[in-house]
């Protein structure tokens, strides 16, 4: 039986259930509260720290899907709502292997989305609709608000939260809905109040966000009442989720709020957004290949796509092949499409053919993220280790937590049977892999052997020294 259950933010989103007159002035005034640093008992350092060990917690608890193109495209939509705040750098953005509707926020800026939202979506606003209200939570300090004003008592149980969510994601039955909502109705008897105020008011900052970066607002209230029909066909949940529904008040305040804006051109978004959800579903294993040959048979181009990770996923290349000469013949250029291509080539061991194009590809986009891995990917196999170590490394500057990225450097190490530093570099680099992908104890383990090995050699001996006193200090954050 299929349970609908809108975790964390989206879930408490349930409770604004008490009817409440507002006022709404007659021309669209922004007017986001600034909620400095100094409220509650968090600052940014101990909230970022926080954000980083939720973000471990969840890659380890969770099934996160870890594929950069769709990670990016949907982050570049994060980024873009962002940049109306005057949030640093965010942890990131995880998606997670889940057909239930469900986003939530963590302090810090840790983000993380269903793939059961991204497919119920039916436009890229609906999707930034969400975003901007999950931004809206971080920016307004929800969490530390509430940590404060119920000393301590408030949300980061948010790791119980997060291990219910995954019982009730993968449990047969009732039972994984009753133990994540039964951690749920406990945090929120403490805080009802609070979180009907924050997330009228995550709805609220949220939709001046989504319209400042060119989203079309009403969107926000056109998910409402997805989110709202699909819960509305759930009759089995436990009194606590029916007794909290999402309002027809709260509804109607999103779409008197979005009316009183300017309307807005249909984003450009919007041309790449199916191409989003039908690979989305294909990585999340929603679709079936009939439901993909039958879009593909229209020779509908996201459908084309997705019809080719399937088949590539499944080993069929050659079926593969002709069906992205399908999709090559209504469009000749898409990144996905270039990635795709070079999994069909590798498949097919055709080595040369992939750096060929893959090499091409990553030199006119040297900042696209997904085709630089897949290039790092190609160099490896084709006995370059060196030069993926290159490639990769200069993402993992400007984001440390990237699994994928760690993963890749700790490939291209063990492919370098020349170096001296062979075994070190991949002990160091897999203990980044399992540090961020939450095995903190193995993580340490790694660096320990590492620092043994490296005794020979004092510069990368103290590197490795000096991360492994970081590892320790960050594992010992109780959350």
């Amino acid at each position: 039986m299929k349970k609908i259950l809108l975790a964390c933010s989206l879930a408490v989103c349930t409770a604004a259930a008490h009817t409440q007159t507002v006022e709404f002035n007659s021309a669209a005034q922004f007017a986001v509260p600034n909620i400095g640093s100094g409220v509650g008992l968090l600052d940014q350092q101990n909230e970022r720290a926080i954000g980083e060990k939720v973000f471990r917690e969840v890659n380890k608890q969770m099934p996160v899907l870890q594929n950069p193109w769709l990670e990016d495209r949907l982050y570049s939509v994060f980024s873009h709502i962002l940049s109306q705040t005057q949030l640093n750098q965010p942890v990131g953005l995880l998606i997670i292997n889940d057909p239930q509707i469900n986003a939530f926020a963590v302090p810090g800026g840790l983000f993380a989305l269903n793939a059961g939202l991204i497919n119920s979506a039916r436009n890229m606003d609906e999707m930034a609709g969400v975003m901007a209200h999950e931004i809206a939570h971080v920016t307004q300090r929800h969490y530390s608000r509430s940590q404060e004003a119920f000393k301590g008592q408030g949300l980061l149980s948010l790791a119980g939260i997060l291990v219910g969510a995954l019982v009730a994601s993968q449990a047969d039955g009732d039972v994984g809905a009753a133990v994540m909502l039964g951690s749920q109705a406990a945090l929120l008897d403490k805080q009802l109040t609070y979180s009907r105020n924050q997330e009228r008011e995550a709805d609220r900052i949220g939709m001046q966000y989504m319209y400042a970066s060119g989203y079309n607002p009403q969107s926000m209230a056109d998910f409402f009442e997805v989110m709202n029909r699909a819960t509305s066909q759930v009759s089995f949940l436990p009194d606590f989720w029916l007794t909290h529904p999402l309002t027809t008040q709260r509804m109607s305040e999103a779409r008197l709020r979005a009316n009183q804006l300017p309307k807005v051109k249909p984003s450009l978004d919007n041309e790449d957004f199916e191409v989003i959800k039908q690979y989305s579903r294909v990585l999340s294993a929603q679709s079936s290949e009939q439901q993909l040959q039958s879009l593909a048979s229209q020779n509908n181009f996201a459908g084309l796509l997705a019809l080719t990770a399937f088949q590539v996923q499944h080993g069929d290349f050659s079926a593969a092949q002709a069906t992205l000469d399908k999709a090559q013949n209504i469009k000749s250029s898409h990144v996905l499409m270039t990635l795709l291509q070079a999994d069909i080539y590798l498949g097919q061991n055709k080595i040369e053919n992939a750096l060929s194009l893959i090499s091409s590809a990553a030199a006119v986009m040297p900042e696209n993220r997904a085709l630089n891995y897949k290039y790092a990917e190609v160099l490896i196999r084709n006995k370059q280790p060196a030069q993926a170590e290159l490639t990769v490394r200069q993402f993992l500057r400007s984001n440390p937590h990237d699994v994928s990225g760690w993963r890749l450097m700790q490939q291209s190490a063990n492919a370098d049977s020349s170096s001296a530093l062979r075994s070190v570099n991949v002990l160091r680099y897999r203990a980044e892999v399992e540090f961020w992908s939450g095995s903190e104890e193995n993580a340490i383990k790694s660096l320990l052997h590492a620092k043994r090995l490296a005794k020979e050699h004092k510069s990368i001996e103290a590197v490795i020294e000096q991360r492994l006193k970081e590892m320790q200090k960050d594992r010992q954050l109780n959350v």
